[in-house]
């Protein structure tokens, strides 16, 4: 049955438009005139509606990291839990993140990381491989004994031809190593979305990188050289006639909340907010093992994440609804342009086509907002409505919860 919600504010472009949004049987967004037959109202008195977020760089969440390596049915039951966790945050699609590791364990995973849909839960977009071809001097946490040379190892040998077809939407690479601006313009013939880091890279070496076909920056600022006034490195993309889509991690602790906003204020139709969050998000503070990556125990305060006993961050747990409200309150704007960073600008950057914007024949994901940015309500296609209820209306197949 359809759908029809009123008395709402639609995000759309980073404006406020006051509008209907009417939602057909199938899930998709439709003409609020005329109406199918027997159209549910429903009525959200006078909340915000942002499209569903989308997650463009995600390692893992309730302990599960989707570089280790399970039994299949282990390994596809971990990546189906996340998925019904991220909605709370308003995350209702999201591209699976895959650090460094071996050919092998690339080869292992990726097939799980296709993208699918499950219903109530979030979609997943396909793979952001994150590695292995980034320069060991700007190499964070990731393995710098698993990467390589892009000249010396063909995509097809590190990730499998299968999952370069059918897994993988977005490739972080190095665009200053020998080989990288022939494997970005392969990447590219093949369907994926190429972002530049983990980089020593200067300024012109960004620019051949864009010329080869890449679009994106990864975390912006971090695990790259910084800006410099004579020599402003990838951060000097940003405000190119035609900049690169840019993602931040909001966090305060990757980055000052000035830079945050000094990068918005540069492009805000390019930048993109992404949490990289670890494999402890969602879980309570405390002591964690390590793992095969990071062979130390893991100390979780809050958002920061540091090996114990000692000052050595490893990553971050902040939600994607936790970004968008920084960075509201740190270059002053409102939630419907705040929301463009994990919406439109998303969408653009990776060529979504059928998510991400609150317009006719987009699928119907949609996120219900307070006006300070907190995710009140969620809903994904095909009629589930996450959060609590509007008044008494619980109609039209939707299933309401906490």
């Amino acid at each position: 049955m359809a759908a029809q919600f009123i008395n709402c504010r639609q995000c759309i472009g980073g404006k406020l438009i006051s509008s209907p949004l009417t939602i057909n049987a199938e899930g998709l967004i439709i003409p609020n005139n005329p109406l199918p037959p027997n159209t549910t109202t429903i009525d959200l008195k006078n909340a915000i509606i942002s499209p569903g977020f989308i997650e463009l760089q995600i390692n893992g969440a309730l302990g599960f990291h989707f570089a280790h390596t399970k039994p299949p049915s282990d390994y596809s039951a971990g990546v189906s839990k996340l998925a019904h966790y991220l909605p709370s945050t308003g995350v209702t699609g999201f591209f699976p993140t895959v650090p460094t590791v071996s050919s092998s364990v690339f080869k292992q995973v990726l097939p799980f990381l296709a993208p699918r849909e499950e219903e109530g839960a979030a979609s997943v977009l396909g793979a952001h491989v994150e590695g292995p071809f980034l320069a060991p001097s700007k190499k964070g946490a990731h393995d710098a004994s698993n990467m390589f040379i892009p000249s010396a190892a063909s995509l097809e040998d590190v990730y499998g031809e299968e999952s370069l077809k059918e897994s993988i939407r977005v490739c972080t690479l190095a665009p200053e190593l020998p080989g990288a601006l022939e494997h970005i313009k392969k990447l590219r013939e093949y369907g994926v979305s190429v972002s530049m880091g983990h980089s020593a890279a200067n300024f012109g070496q960004g620019v051949e990188g864009i010329k080869a076909g890449a679009n994106l920056i990864t975390h912006t600022f971090n695990a790259m050289n910084p800006l410099h006034h004579r020599e402003p490195g990838l951060p000097g993309l940003l405000s190119s006639p035609s900049p690169p889509y840019f993602s931040l991690i909001a966090d305060s602790i990757h980055l000052h909340p000035n830079i945050v906003s000094l990068a918005y204020r540069s492009s805000p139709t390019h930048c993109i907010l992404i949490t990289d969050s670890i494999e402890l998000s969602g879980l309570p503070d405390g002591i964690y093992p390590g793992h095969a990556q990071i062979p130390h125990q893991q100390l979780k305060t809050g958002n920061k994440v540091t090996i114990l006993n000692t000052d050595t961050l490893i990553g971050t747990c902040i939600g994607l609804d936790e970004c968008i409200r920084n960075l509201m309150a740190w270059a002053g704007i409102g939630v419907e342009e705040a929301v463009m960073c994990v919406t439109e600008n998303v969408a653009e950057a990776v060529g979504l086509r059928d998510r991400a914007k609150l317009e006719v024949g987009r699928r119907g994901d949609f996120v219900v907002l307070s006006e300070s940015g907190e995710v009140k309500y969620g809903r994904r296609r095909r009629g589930d409505i996450i959060g609590a209820e509007f008044g008494d209306r619980v109609q039209y197949d939707i299933r309401l919860r906490r």
